[in-house]
C-alpha cells in the first residue's frame, strides 16, 4: 500500500512566533495573515509547542492583560515529524499540525490542507497505477470479492473488443465463465500456469488473489498468448544451443581459453586450460584474476594488463606445474567503448622450447657432418659442373669449402681453360652469400673506354648517349653477392688504381657522380697471366696485387691432374650427347691417348675437342681414326667439317663459327688481338662469344 508522508505535502514557507512576543501582537499577526494559529520556535528554531485563537480567548475570558507574553499559554504536545504517515495524522484531534525535521521546524499545515493533499496524491497515485496497468502488453482482467469486474487493461479491450466502462462492475462468470476468478477468491491460492482458449487462441493465465488485511478482496489474472510464450522458448533453445556450440568450440580448443567480464572476474576456461595450468576449473568461475596470481596458478596475469593498457597484450607465463606458456589477452569493448569481455589465450610453448633446442642440435650435427662430407671431397654443393678425383684436385676443393665460409679476398691463377671462373661459382654459391647475385666480368674482353663505366655505373649527363636514369655498375649490382673478375692483369693502369681504392675504402663513386655509395660485395679476381712479372715490368701496381692476393688459389692445369680425365671425358661425352641426341661412345685406346697427351689449352680443350668428335663423327663408337694428327689420329684439321647427317645450313654456319671464337680464345690473349686476328670489330667478338657462352676463364 502506498503511504504518504508529511514531507510530500510540507510547503517551507510558515509563519512562526517566538515566546517573547505578547498575546496583542500575535492577535495583529493573525488577523493580517488570516490565521487562527502558528508555531512558537525558540532562538534555535527548534518548536517548543502551538498558539491558536483559542488560547486568546481563554486569555480575554480569564481578564489577562494582552501585553502578556504567550510563554505560559502555548500547548506543547503538538511535535509531528516530517516523516509521519499522513494518516496517522489525520486520526488525532487537532486541527492544526506543526511539522518538524529532528527537532527544527518545518512546517505548519492545517487538516484541510492535509486532507486536500491526501486526496491529490492518491489521485496521482491511482492515475500512475492505471497508466502503468494500461502499457502492459499482457491481457489483465481483475474483481472484487463479488466476482464484479474492477481492473480490465488496454489489452483486454483491445482483444475482447469491449471498454472497462462496459464491463465495470459486471459479473466475470457472466461475461468470461471459463477464467475461473470466482475459484482463486474461494480458495485464497495462487494458481499459475493454466492454459485456456479465449476467442479462438490460447493463452496463458496465471490467478492471484488479492489480501488487504488478511482478508480476500478480490482477485486477478494476467494472460499471456501462448504464440508469444511459443516464440519466447523457441528462442531460449536457440539460445541454449548457441550456447551449447559455444562450449563446444571453447572446450575443443588446443590451447587454454580463459575469459572474464571488464571487472577481471572469471566467466569461463576450457579443458586445456586446466591441462596447461593444473587448476581446477569449477574453482575458478567467479572469481578475480588476482586470485590466480596470489594463489601461483601463473606467474602473471596478461588479463590485468589487457584491462589497464585497453589493447591486445602478449607476455611468457609459467603455470603453477612448471610450463612455459605464451598467454595473449584480447580485449571485448561494448557499445560505449568500456571493455566488457577479456579473452585470453594460452598455449604451452613447453614441448615447442624442446623442439626448437633438438632442431638446433640437428643442425648443429648437419654443419658438421657437411664440413666432414667437404673435407672428405665427398660433395660440394652448387659445384655439379666440377669434376674431382685427383689428389690435387680433391686438396683444392678441401681449401675452396674452407675459404667459402670467409669474406676474404680471393686471387685465382691458373692457365686458360683450366676452370677459374667455376672455382670462383664455388666459392659463391658455398658461401653465406649463396643467395645473392654472382656477377662474373671479364675485363680483358671489355672495350677499355668502356669498363670504368660497366664496372663502376654512371649518373645522368656522365657523356653522350648516357641513361636519362643512369645505370649501376657491376659493382652495385654484385650487392649481398659476390663480383668475380676475370684476366683482371688486362685492367688498364688508371682503373687499376680506382679498383685498388674500391677494395680499401668499400666505396664506390659512379661516372659523372660525386656520391660514394657503399658496396657489400665479396671481390674474387681471376687471371691466367703471371701477375709478380707484371709487377716487376710496371704494367700491375704493386699495391693492387697484394691487395688481390689475401689469399692465393692456384688452379693445377690438366697435365698435373690426369687421373681426372677419364671423368671428364665420360662426363663430356654424356653433356653433348644430350645436347645432340646422340649416343656416341669414347673407346679405351681413345682415353690411354689423352692420358698421354699434355692438353696445353687444359679442360676447355678437351671439352672443346669431344664435342667435335660427337658431332662430327659418323660412328657410335669414337676411336683413334677420329682424332685430330696431333693426337694420333687420321683426319687433318684443315679437313672440311664432316656431320653424321643432315642439319639445317644456319647450325652449320654457327657450328663452324663457335669453333673459330674458341680458337681465337685460346690463342689470343685479349678482345682487341682476336677482332685483328678475325678481321671484325671488337664489339662483334664480345657478342658472338657472349652468345655461344665463350670465355677465357673455362
Amino acid at each position: 500500500m502506498v503511504e504518504v508522508k508529511l514531507r510530500d505535502i510540507m510547503t517551507r514557507k510558515p509563519i512562526v512566533l517566538t515566546p517573547e512576543q505578547t498575546v496583542q501582537e500575535v492577535a495583529e499577526i493573525f488577523l493580517n495573515h488570516q490565521v487562527d494559529g502558528a508555531p512558537v520556535i525558540d532562538s534555535n528554531g527548534n518548536i517548543i509547542g502551538l498558539f491558536t485563537k483559542s488560547q486568546i480567548f481563554k486569555l480575554v475570558s480569564q481578564g489577562l492583560s494582552v501585553q502578556t507574553t504567550i510563554a505560559t499559554l502555548i500547548r506543547r504536545d503538538v511535535n509531528n515529524n516530517s516523516n509521519d504517515d499522513v494518516e496517522e495524522i489525520l486520526m488525532q484531534e487537532s486541527g492544526r499540525f506543526p511539522l518538524t525535521e529532528g527537532q527544527a521546524f518545518a512546517d505548519m499545515k492545517t487538516r484541510t490542507n492535509l486532507l486536500s493533499a491526501f486526496n491529490n496524491f492518491y489521485q496521482d497515485v491511482s492515475c500512475e497505477f492505471a497508466t502503468i496497468i494500461n502499457s502492459i502488453h499482457d491481457l489483465i482482467v481483475s474483481v472484487d470479492e463479488e466476482g464484479r469486474i474492477k481492473v480490465f487493461n488496454r489489452s483486454a479491450e483491445k482483444f475482447f473488443g469491449k471498454t472497462l466502462q462496459e464491463v465495470k462492475g459486471k459479473k466475470i462468470n457472466e461475461l468470461f465463465p471459463n477464467i475461473g476468478l470466482m475459484d482463486v477468491i474461494q480458495s485464497g491460492k495462487v494458481e499459475k500456469i493454466h492454459k485456456v482458449l479465449l476467442n479462438n487462441q490460447y493463452f496463458i493465465i496465471n490467478k492471484f488473489p488479492v489480501k488487504m488485511n488478511d482478508k480476500i478482496t478480490g482477485a486477478v489474472a494476467v494472460f499471456q498468448q501462448f504464440s508469444e510464450l511459443e516464440s519466447i522458448s523457441g528462442e531460449l533453445k536457440s539460445v541454449k544451443e548457441l550456447n551449447q556450440e559455444f562450449d563446444a568450440i571453447i572446450q575443443s580448443s588446443f590451447d587454454g581459453l580463459f575469459i572474464t567480464d571488464g571487472n577481471g572476474i572469471t566467466l569461463r576456461t576450457n579443458k586445456a586450460f586446466e591441462r596447461i595450468t593444473g587448476a581446477d576449473a569449477s574453482t575458478l568461475l567467479g572469481r578475480h584474476i588476482e586470485d590466480l596470481i596470489d594463489e601461483g596458478i601463473v606467474s602473471e596475469s596478461v588479463t590485468s594488463l589487457v584491462l589497464k593498457q585497453r589493447e591486445t597484450v602478449t607476455i611468457m607465463q609459467k603455470t603453477q606445474i612448471g610450463k612455459i606458456t605464451l598467454a595473449t589477452g584480447n580485449p571485448v569493448f561494448d557499445e560505449n567503448g568500456n571493455v566488457f569481455r577479456v579473452v585470453c589465450n594460452i598455449r604451452d610453448i613447453t614441448e615447442l622450447n624442446l623442439l626448437k633446442q633438438e632442431l638446433e642440435q640437428a643442425r648443429g650435427l648437419r654443419l658438421h657432418y657437411e664440413r666432414q662430407l667437404r673435407s672428405l671431397g665427398i660433395h660440394y654443393p652448387g659445384s655439379d659442373k666440377m669434376v674431382v678425383n685427383s689428389a690435387k684436385m680433391k686438396d683444392l676443393m678441401g681449401l675452396i669449402m674452407r675459404l667459402a665460409e670467409v669474406n676474404s679476398t680471393i686471387l685465382i691463377t691458373g692457365e686458360s681453360g683450366t676452370g677459374k671462373e667455376l672455382i670462383a661459382e664455388t666459392l659463391h654459391k658455398n658461401s653465406p652469400r649463396q643467395d645473392g647475385p654472382f656477377i662474373k666480368v671479364n675485363c680483358g674482353a671489355i672495350p677499355e673506354n668502356l669498363l670504368e663505366s660497366e664496372l663502376f655505373g654512371y649518373e645522368y649527363g656522365a657523356f653522350t648517349g648516357a641513361k636519362k636514369q643512369g645505370k649501376a655498375g657491376y659493382f652495385e649490382l654484385a650487392m649481398g653477392g659476390t663480383l668475380f673478375l676475370d684476366e683482371i692483369g688486362d685492367l688498364p693502369l688508371n682503373l687499376q688504381v680506382k679498383l685498388l681504392r674500391v677494395l680499401q675504402s668499400r666505396e664506390i663513386v659512379r661516372v659523372g657522380g660525386e656520391k660514394p655509395l657503399k658496396i657489400d660485395a665479396r671481390i674474387l679476381a681471376g687471371t691466367n697471366r703471371n701477375l709478380i712479372e707484371m709487377v716487376r715490368h710496371k704494367e700491375f701496381r704493386e699495391d693492387l696485387y697484394y691487395r688481390l692476393n689475401v689469399v692465393p688459389v692456384n688452379v693445377p692445369p690438366l697435365r698435373e691432374r690426369k687421373e681426372d680425365i677419364p671423368a671428364l671425358v665420360t662426363h663430356f661425352v654424356l653433356m653433348f650427347n644430350l645436347k645432340y641426341k646422340l649416343n656416341k661412345r669414347i673407346s679405351r685406346e681413345v682415353i690411354d691417348i689423352f692420358l698421354r697427351y699434355n692438353w696445353p689449352g687444359n679442360v676447355r680443350e678437351l671439352e672443346n675437342l669431344i664435342e667435335r668428335l660427337v658431332v662430327v663423327t659418323p660412328r657410335d663408337l669414337l676411336t683413334r681414326e677420329d682424332l685430330p694428327p696431333n693426337l694420333g689420329g687420321s683426319t687433318p684439321e684443315s679437313l672440311p667439317v664432316q656431320v653424321s647427317g643432315l642439319m639445317p645450313l644456319k647450325d652449320a654456319v654457327e657450328y663452324v663459327e663457335k669453333q673459330v671464337l674458341e680458337r681465337a680464345y685460346a690463342e689470343c690473349r685479349t678482345t682487341r688481338q682476336m677482332a685483328k686476328a678475325l678481321k671484325v670489330d671488337a664489339s662483334t667478338i664480345v657478342r658472338k662469344a657472349a652468345k655461344y657462352g665463350i670465355s677465357k676463364a673455362q
